[in-house]
């Protein structure tokens, strides 16, 4: 072959593109990289901390019904507490009715114990007859319920839990 012909054969080799000596990728920014790691570890404790607040808030829901179940029991043995001293002041044996008291313990069905108290006043109320006074006896009966030992309970107030419920009545014979 004649250098001219070589010449131009070579001139009709289709043209590829230049390739780099080394097929290595370009080297990656430490940047980035550290950047995602902040932003997941972020995200993280953003999750932890949204997790502990919804398991407070399901525990003191939790504590707030218990302390209503308990409001209701007390408000219940106050109520029997009452009805209870009303009919010892009216047919039991309290007629006099002269500062007694009795705790009933009603601890066994709802965890409660009930100070009932009575007191009476006798009261001139009109006549019964021309001269003759129309007395009538004036009861008051109070029922404090507690889920403690004695109640009212004034050290145990401060207790986380502590419940108590007071009732009052006056009736007249």
């Amino acid at each position: 072959m004649t250098p001219a012909r070589h010449r131009r054969h070579r001139r009709h080799r289709p043209h590829r593109p230049h390739r780099p000596a080394s097929r290595r990728p370009a080297p990656r920014s430490a940047l980035p990289q550290g950047l995602g790691v902040i932003s997941i570890l972020m995200v993280l404790v953003a999750l932890a901390g949204l997790a502990a607040a919804v398991l407070r808030l399901g525990s003191q829901g939790a504590d707030t019904l218990q302390q209503d179940v308990q409001g209701t029991r007390a408000s219940v043995a106050a109520r029997a507490g009452v009805d209870w001293g009303l009919y010892q002041a009216l047919k039991g044996s309290w007629s006099s009715c002269s500062s007694a008291s009795q705790t009933l313990d009603l601890s066994a069905d709802t965890g409660m114990r009930v100070l009932v108290s009575c007191d009476s006043t006798l009261y001139n109320e009109g006549e019964s007859a021309p001269g003759t006074p129309a007395t009538v006896r004036l009861y008051t009966i109070d029922a404090v319920a507690c889920n403690s030992t004695v109640c009212p309970d004034a050290s145990a107030a401060v207790r986380r839990g502590y419940v108590e419920r007071r009732r009052q009545v006056t009736a007249t014979n």
